[in-house]
């Protein structure tokens, strides 16, 4: 029988608690007395036999006739699945959505169905690589479908692919992916690690276009969203996707929908220290865990990045439902909170949050500034039923080391969010108005969205508005609560106020990444400096940022001040962005005592740099 989850009142006698570190870990000492630190529930056992669980749930739904009585020969079958944004790590093969896919192909083969179609529900996510494709469905299921065209992934910027269902009293526009609306059935295959998945989340997110993401998925409908444990009536974002869930359900094809559940077995073996109390850690997981930290602190970040990302979780199968959506979906979160929910009593000054090294939007990925704050403030803050563990106008406090490193596969458009929108405003109501239209229809971002693997354009706002109540506030005020990123744990409660402990986190890390200022400060101790191009340009361009020759970047534009550019080529300017000139400086520019050598541009520019040099005024 696993063990229940419990709150450890922290005395002299207790051990140092593990803390994430992206990619590491760290033991910290928690002051006496003045501590608690909330252990889960240990995993709950797995079913014994997964196959015949599949086969019994699809045969006995809830609310609903038996899976083989809606199938019949002629009739257009859709099978929708979540991508790999979850389980977290990824789990070992079979993964759950191979079992219940090919449970489902079974029973249509015996009905007679031909019009079978399999899609990956990605919503706004980036495209599913082959070989997570291969390793979500299997290779049978992929060799069987891809090929022939018979397993796509949803695009939500097809709109010839696109229908509209309905639209609710409150206007939101409920328009999904244009095969599963003209289905006879849509089979939906889910896997719910947290309360806020599944139910009718799952199609009207999933298969869902922009315009109806963007009804639920906008700073002011986020930041009035206070718990994302299942109360939907805390939940504005919740209440609108049951609104479209309405929708589908009356003006909709007839959906069957399929919700697994899984335990918190998460790490393999050789990482078995992470998920075991430390006071329980054995001589061998004591020896693993030392060797474990000096090994990552002298390897590559990348090839740890690697390592970490390669682990293949031992998630097992806890509970599957099929049948009505709703129905379905309240059975399932029964069984999510056994294995999560802890009770706590009273809140706290000061919350710390270890985060890892991998969050659902970058499996496989960087964890960049803009998804750390997600994780942190977004999704651990808001996994809570009553109240939040920190008390309004506490500190929260997370521990990365928050690289200014981004994946210019899969994020593309987080670098700009990160240069362009973030040293104009953190407001997300401020941001979504002045700038996320211009991400959303970025001709560019569409491209690379539709034809690659990079997230949709205006997926960095949505990531920021997940964390933005917590940060800004409910007047809106960013300075009522500000994560500390990279700052240590275990600062006596009441000791000091965030401004304190700001400032003193500050002095002891003087490279710890903090939200980007309104407008960058440049180098040199706060001393003016200037941009100038030293020989003229045949295009509209600078040497410093960003090109004006090429629209989707739009850092630089002729006369716009930020910096000297070859329209006027002995211009010189001051540039507020002058920490990008000198990362981005070519290799002619001259070197200072100040400035240090030339730097090369970054990989992932593709813009031509022009001759220039970078001088005190």
């Amino acid at each position: 029988m696993p063990r229940p989850g419990f709150v450890l009142e922290v005395d002299r006698s207790t051990p140092p608690s593990l803390f994430w570190r992206g990619e590491g870990f760290s033991l910290e000492k928690l002051p006496a007395g003045r501590s608690r630190v909330i252990y889960p529930p240990e995993p709950l056992p797995a079913i014994k036999d997964i196959d015949g669980a599949i086969r019994t749930a699809l045969l006995n739904p809830i609310d609903q006739d038996p899976l083989p009585a809606l199938l019949f020969p002629g009739m257009k079958l859709t099978i929708c699945f979540d991508d790999v944004s979850l389980p977290l790590p990824k789990m070992r093969r079979p993964d759950t959505r191979q079992r219940v896919i090919e449970a489902v192909l079974d029973l249509a083969a015996e009905a007679g169905v031909d019009d079978v179609q399999l899609i990956a529900a990605l919503g706004l996510h980036r495209r599913m690589h082959e070989y997570e494709l291969r390793h979500a469905l299997g290779d049978r299921i992929y060799d069987a479908f891809h090929p022939r065209g018979m397993l796509t992934q949803h695009d939500a910027e097809d709109h010839d692919n696109l229908a509209v269902i309905g639209e609710t009293p409150h206007g939101e526009v409920l328009e999904i992916n244009k095969r599963a609306a003209d289905s006879d059935l849509v089979v939906y295959v889910n896997i719910n690690s947290v309360p806020m998945d599944g139910g009718w989340k799952s199609i009207t997110t999933g298969l869902a276009s922009y315009r109806c993401l963007s009804a639920h998925h906008n700073g002011h409908t986020l930041q009035n969203t206070r718990s994302l444990s299942g109360h939907r009536e805390h939940s504005a974002l919740h209440q609108s996707i049951w609104r479209l869930g309405k929708v589908l359900r009356d003006q909709g094809p007839k959906i069957f929908q399929i919700e697994t559940t899984l335990n918190t077995d998460m790490f393999p073996e050789q990482f078995s220290f992470i998920s075991t109390r430390e006071w329980e850690w054995s001589p061998r997981e004591r020896a693993t865990y030392l060797a474990t930290t000096k090994a990552l602190k002298r390897t590559p970040l990348k090839l740890a990045r690697k390592i970490f990302h390669s682990m293949e979780g031992p998630h097992q199968m806890t509970s599957i439902q099929a049948g009505e959506t709703s129905a379905v979906h309240e059975i399932t979160l029964e069984h999510v909170y056994r294995q999560q929910i802890v009770p706590v009593e009273g809140q706290t000054d000061i919350l710390t949050l270890g985060i890892p090294f991998v969050c659902p939007y970058n499996p496989d990925g960087v964890m960049n500034p803009i998804l750390v704050m997600c994780m942190g403030l977004g999704y651990l803050f808001n996994m809570y039923r009553g109240k939040p563990l920190v008390r309004e106008g506490g500190v929260i406090i997370m521990t990365h080391p928050t690289y200014r490193d981004f994946n210019p596969v899969h994020h593309p458009s987080y670098i700009d969010f990160f240069e362009q929108v973030l040293p104009d405003t953190t407001d997300p109501v401020v941001m979504g108005q002045k700038w996320e239209k211009q991400f959303a229809e970025d001709e560019w971002y569409r491209h690379l969205y539709r034809t690659g693997n990079a997230y949709h354009g205006v997926h960095p706002f949505y990531a920021w508005y997940w964390g933005a109540r917590p940060a800004v506030g409910r007047q809106g005020d960013h300075r009522r609560r500000r994560p500390v990123h990279g700052a240590p744990p275990g600062l006596h409660p009441g000791q000091h106020d965030g401004r304190r402990l700001r400032d003193r986190q500050r002095r002891r890390r003087p490279h710890a990444h903090r939200h980007p200022p309104p407008r960058p400060r440049p180098p040199g101790g706060g001393r003016q400096l200037t941009w100038a191009t030293s020989a003229p340009s045949a295009s509209p361009s600078c040497g410093g940022c960003r090109s004006s020759a090429m629209p989707r970047r739009r850092h630089c534009r002729p006369g716009c001040g930020r910096c000297a550019t070859s329209a006027s080529p002995t211009a010189s300017r001051r540039c507020p962005a002058v920490w990008w000139c000198r990362r981005s400086r070519p290799s002619s520019a001259p070197t200072s005592r100040r400035t240090g050598p030339a730097r090369r541009q970054p990989a992932w520019c593709a813009r031509p740099s022009t001759a220039a040099r970078c001088r005190r005024s």
